[in-house]
């Protein structure tokens, strides 16, 4: 099968599509014919080797040669103990391992769940990694309330565009902040107000809220830390030092509270999801789409940061690039 494979840490065009065995399924698990993945910002972090993720993907030899870590495809075939997908089913979920960036996968069956009905293979792998975040950090980490007043860094980012429809789901007042360009998007996503940070600091705002989620991490707890009510949360989703240090600090002295976690995925959030997405609470936002033979470019687009909800890798449906 044909895959996305980088050797070492570096730039984008340290990917490159190399023939390898396809993979066999093991006890609960499920080999998938990848239709749609996604590059995320998981994947160039994890890409380009730069501290503190390196010591998670391994100091000198990097532990995900082949990324992906969101996909949508067709079951081909199913490992021992399998029990709720079989041969032909469409699948969608989340792949922690990575390995999504080929022609097929293999991947347990509780991070999987029937594909939405209503969406494209495109659409659908737009949803598990960064819909799963949203709905983590929302509901278990920051327990979000009705009537919350909720902020959103990052709201037109793959992981704000969630965050930003899941937190009007829960019944919270939601402030978005995005770039001129993407005012619109949230405004239809159902962003109650929109600060435009190109021409506007939100944390100057003068407003205080029950919870602060920095869905893109470019900005830090002390720089929202007086945006917080007594009893506030501010929630980032990258593990820098100051965030850390700031959880420490934090967990013993004041009131508001800085919070990291890593989302678990599991099949009863996806289903959560899809329960939304085919009820019509849940939208997708796909700003663009690469065949996998142009995985790099990708890459490049989807680090300069100003991708507009997500970046699809697609493939056809024998598994050739798109």
């Amino acid at each position: 099968m044909k895959a996305a494979v980088y050797q070492k840490y570096g730039s984008p065009d340290v990917l490159e599509l190399r023939d390898l065995p396809k993979p066999v399924p093991g006890e609960g698990q499920v080999l998938l014919r990848v239709r749609a993945s996604t590059v995320t910002p998981m994947d160039w972090r994890f890409r380009s080797g730069k501290l503190p993720t390196r010591l998670f993907t391994g100091i000198i030899r990097n532990n995900f040669p082949v990324l992906g870590f969101e996909v949508a495809g067709e079951v081909e075939a199913v490992g021992p103990s399998v029990r709720s997908l079989k041969k032909g089913d469409q699948a969608y979920g989340a792949t922690p391992r990575g390995g999504a960036h080929a022609e097929y996968v293999a991947v347990a069956e509780e991070e999987l769940a029937p594909k939405p009905e209503n969406l494209t293979f495109e659409q659908a792998a737009s949803v598990p990694f960064s819909g799963n975040t949203a709905l983590t950090y929302l509901r278990n980490l920051g327990g979000i309330q009705p009537g919350y007043d909720v902020l959103v860094n990052g709201a037109s980012g793959g992981t704000g565009v969630f965050a930003v429809q899941l937190a009007k789901h829960f019944g919270a007042n939601v402030t978005g902040v995005c770039s001129t360009t993407n005012l619109d998007v949230i405004r239809f996503l159902g962003a109650d107000e929109m600060i435009d940070y190109t021409k506007e600091d939100f944390s100057a705002s003068g407003r205080q809220y029950d919870i602060v989620f920095d869905a893109v991490g470019k900005s830090s707890f002390c720089r929202c830390k007086r945006l917080l009510r007594p009893n506030g949360t501010y929630m980032g989703t990258v593990a820098t030092v100051p965030l850390l240090a700031a959880i420490l600090w934090t967990s013993a002295f004041g009131s508001r509270k800085a919070k990291f976690t890593l989302p678990g995925r599991n099949r009863e959030d996806l289903v959560f999801l899809k329960d939304l997405i085919e009820a019509g609470e849940l939208r997708t936002v796909i700003d663009r789409t690469y065949p996998l033979s142009q995985v790099a470019d990708a890459h490049r687009h989807m680090e300069a940061g100003h991708a507009k909800g997500k970046v699809v890798i697609t493939l056809e449906p024998d598994g050739t690039s798109a």
